[in-house]
């Protein structure tokens, strides 16, 4: 009997009567079964979408920038928007990885693994952003400070641009590491299970040799809270940079302080959205019910409902700057540009506030909280809200600038920037479609670690020991 005691108050996080071979079959069984028709449809479709997006990019390559909608006054449109969505998607991940595990939360270990992989899979989409954005995409390497013979064209440390470079080039790497390491003991399960010599093979040198002895399992540990305390800092440093490509800039709308705690709070809100819709499909097509329960589904969605909050205030505080500020260039932007509905743009800016601010407060109900049809159509609608939020704070502080003569006419996209913006989607999902297919999407080393201490059927077992004295307990449970 493992003795560590949980309250009997706190819900099971893997319900059933599960052993230790169960867990392992039931995670394990999709990885060796054949794809499914549904797999293959949606494998296709994610493919088609990734063509579109490299065709889009080859015309932007071919042709230039003028393939998109840009022009003088808004030089950063959809690319910059989608660049800085896409990192935040990928925020949720080393959050639930680093910082959970660091506080010992057992409910992380039911959603780690995908939420791991998919910060990588967004990083991958982020990257391609800036990349393309450049133009001359073949001289991309000049960003990077290398000895060189090219004289005095160097690097600008003082950009925030760079700053990006470094920081999510640093982030793409230890969160792969992480997974990765994550993912040994895994690998080596499905090993020693595989049926022919290719499968075994395969999964033998991705295993890097783990025997799951003693020592393997002490380095294994100390490797993960090593990352996880580099990862945390990570966690808040990448989206602080992010917010200075617009917070150390000097246009209306841009330059503010609130920036960086402001686009932190709504990258861990937009990642944990996307967590929790690839983990409600996740679970209903691998029937992972017990080990993705509605408890761990309750505590993304609170996570979702403070992250919402705390980005609503920011929202606010924005607006009583531009007013108490007495600046008629920032008060035009926040008061006229945004807040006023019958801008331009003032749609935009009140379908963010609908989707990130008022929608969300439905989870202080727990009811909501679990209730899966509300939490993925929710799910969505904060993604869709915060895109909104990054087309906002990009578009209606360049449209209008200090010159009324380079006012910008309505910027609309072209297809190829959409086109651009759907190939990453299909890079994305192409991704997961394979992780899901052959790596285990739920971490099972990780499952068996809290099975003793939070499974159902242990917990049960636990009331049996509540009940009996001190002597009892002693005589019986001692050796």
């Amino acid at each position: 009997m493992h003795l560590k005691y949980e309250s009997q108050l706190r819900e099971p996080l893997v319900y059933g009567d599960k052993t230790y071979h169960q867990v392992t079959e039931d995670i394990v069984r999709p990885i060796e079964a054949k794809p499914t028709k549904l797999w293959y449809v949606g494998f296709f479709i994610a493919v088609a979408l990734l063509m579109f997006g490299v065709y889009s990019v080859y015309r932007e390559v071919t042709y230039g920038i003028g393939q998109w909608n840009l022009n003088k006054t808004i030089g950063w449109g959809w690319d910059i928007t989608n660049f800085v969505w896409w990192v935040g998607i990928g925020h949720a991940g080393t959050l639930i990885s680093a910082i959970l595990l660091l506080f010992r939360q057992g409910w992380r270990t039911g959603v780690n693994r995908a939420a791991e992989a998919m910060t990588i899979f967004a990083v991958m989409c982020a990257g391609q952003f800036p990349i393309f954005h450049m133009g001359r995409v073949w001289m991309a390497f000049f960003v990077l400070p290398y000895p060189n013979t090219r004289g005095p064209l160097w690097t600008n440390f003082n950009s925030p641009l760079l700053w990006d470079v470094f920081a999510i080039s640093t982030y793409f790497t230890v969160s792969l590491l992480f997974w990765y390491s994550g993912l040994l003991p895994d690998f080596a399960t499905i090993r020693d299970r595989a049926k022919t010599k290719l499968r075994k093979y395969l999964y033998g040198v991705a295993a890097f040799g783990w025997t799951g002895s003693t020592k393997h399992w002490q380095r294994h540990e100390s490797l993960s809270l090593v990352l996880a305390g580099l990862s945390t800092p990570l966690v808040l440093s990448v989206h602080t940079i992010v917010s200075f490509d617009f917070a150390t800039s000097v246009i209306p709308g841009w330059h503010t302080t609130i920036f960086p705690p402001y686009f932190v709070a709504g990258a861990v809100f937009s990642g944990f959205a996307m967590v929790q819709s690839l983990m409600l499909i996740l679970r209903k097509v691998f029937g992972m019910e017990d080990y993705i329960t509605l408890g761990h589904i309750e505590a993304m969605n609170k996570v979702i409902v403070l992250t919402g909050s705390i980005v609503g205030c920011a929202y606010l505080t924005e607006l009583f700057m531009g007013w108490y500020s007495q600046n008629k260039y920032e008060g035009y932007t926040f008061w006229y540009s945004r807040a006023n509905l019958f801008s331009p743009y003032g749609w935009s800016y009140w379908g963010m506030m609908a989707c990130n601010v008022i929608s969300p407060q439905i989870f202080w109900f727990r009811k909501m909280r679990r209730n899966l049809f509300v939490t993925f159509f929710m799910s969505v609608i904060v993604n869709i809200g915060m895109w909104f939020e990054r087309f906002v704070i990009i578009v209606t502080s360049l449209y209008r600038d200090y010159l009324p003569s380079s006012w910008s006419v309505y910027y609309s996209p072209t297809p190829w920037e959409m086109g651009f913006y759907l190939g990453t989607f299909g890079l994305f999902f192409t991704c997961f479609f394979l992780f899901a297919k052959y790596f285990p999407v739920i971490a099972v080393a990780e499952i068996k670690y809290v099975l003793k201490t939070s499974g159902e059927s242990f917990k049960d077992g636990m009331d049996n020991i509540e009940e009996k004295g001190s002597e009892e307990f002693a005589h019986e449970y001692a050796h």
